[in-house]
């Protein structure tokens, strides 16, 4: 499909969902100047299309009343991004007959050759971490979560906690948030008093409540997320220097590992840390130097694992790999 064809069929797309938007509206939406979108609706109107541009005020391009488009028009890429997105979904926990239906209802409706090739991607496709085991959470609450989040809706919910305890709770969702193959609600938990994150794998039941609330300005749940599961309590505490730009070090070291703050030689790590031998690979692997503060038993591991890799490097045999 040619890029020109692709915006004709955006701008039919628009004008069913959005009726009535002025040229310099769907210019501005489309990416096109004025004249181009004059262009593409006598185009359309050209293929049979009650597309109708009226005048003055209250004008604006819109189809005929009552006619709509068939379900599902799709351009290739539009296609192949819905199609990708559902082998995809396979990591996120997503019930594997759900995927299955969908891809299948999908693929139905391609042309022949653009469906054969999608099911070569399908059937050769890969992916270098193992699939999120379906059903570790409610698809009806994530649902639910994200329409409430969207309507400043209060919501009551049962919640299992890590020991295994269980609770109700009135809960205040500020959004929903998918992070290394987990999906999380940031909010404020009545029952705590404060702003939590909860696990949608632990969510037992949940209901939309008509209690309204109002959300911090400008919450962001995703960094939420990311301060939150970076605090979690592990046994130790590591402060590291890393000498690289910090812009660097905050695009290599995600938000969850730990806080990066510039430092006069670059930048600051501060941490938690369950094992520090498994710290000591993490920091070796970054290919940077560094320098420990804390604790003194990491300065052991990093020693320990550097005198380890000496001694391997006399005896294993390294097989170049294509980068």
């Amino acid at each position: 499909m040619s890029q020109s064809t692709g915006r004709v069929l955006a701008l039919l797309e628009v004008l069913q969902a959005q009726p009535g938007l002025t040229g310099p509206q769907l210019a501005e939406r489309l990416g096109l100047d004025e004249r181009t979108v004059r262009r593409y609706a006598a185009a359309l109107a050209g293929l049979g299309l009650p597309v109708q541009a009226g005048r003055g005020r209250y004008g604006g391009y819109r189809l005929a009343p009552g006619y709509r488009l068939p379900p599902l028009m799709l351009g290739d890429d539009e296609a192949v991004a819905v199609v990708l997105g559902l082998l995809a979904a396979e990591n996120l926990g997503i019930a594997a007959a759900a995927r299955a239906s969908a891809l299948a209802k999908i693929e139905r409706v391609l042309p022949p050759a653009l469906r054969d090739r999608v099911q070569a991607v399908r059937e050769t496709l890969g992916f270098t971490r193992p699939p999120r085991p379906a059903g570790l959470f409610d698809v009806r609450h994530l649902l639910s979560l994200g329409e409430a989040a969207r309507d400043h809706r209060r919501v009551e919910l049962t919640y299992r906690s890590w020991r295994g305890e269980d609770s109700t709770r009135a809960f205040d969702p500020y959004g929903v948030v998918f992070h290394a193959g987990r999906w999380y609600t940031s909010g404020f938990d009545h029952r705590r008093g404060e702003i939590r994150t909860l696990r949608l794998d632990r969510i037992g039941s949940l209901s939309v409540r008509e209690e309204r609330f109002e959300a911090p300005e400008s919450f962001d749940a995703a960094g939420h997320v990311a301060g939150a599961l970076a605090a979690v309590p592990y046994r130790h505490e590591v402060e590291v220097l890393l000498h690289a730009p910090e812009a660097e070090v905050r695009r290599r070291v995600p938000a969850t590992a730990g806080t990066v703050t510039a430092a006069p030689s670059g930048a600051r790590l501060v941490c938690r840390a369950e094992r520090l031998d498994g710290m000591a690979v993490m920091l070796a692997g970054l290919g940077w130097d560094f320098t420990v503060v804390r604790p003194d038993e990491l300065r052991t591991e990093v020693a320990r694992l550097g005198r380890r890799l000496v001694a391997l490097s006399g005896t294993v045999r390294v097989e170049a790999i294509e980068p």
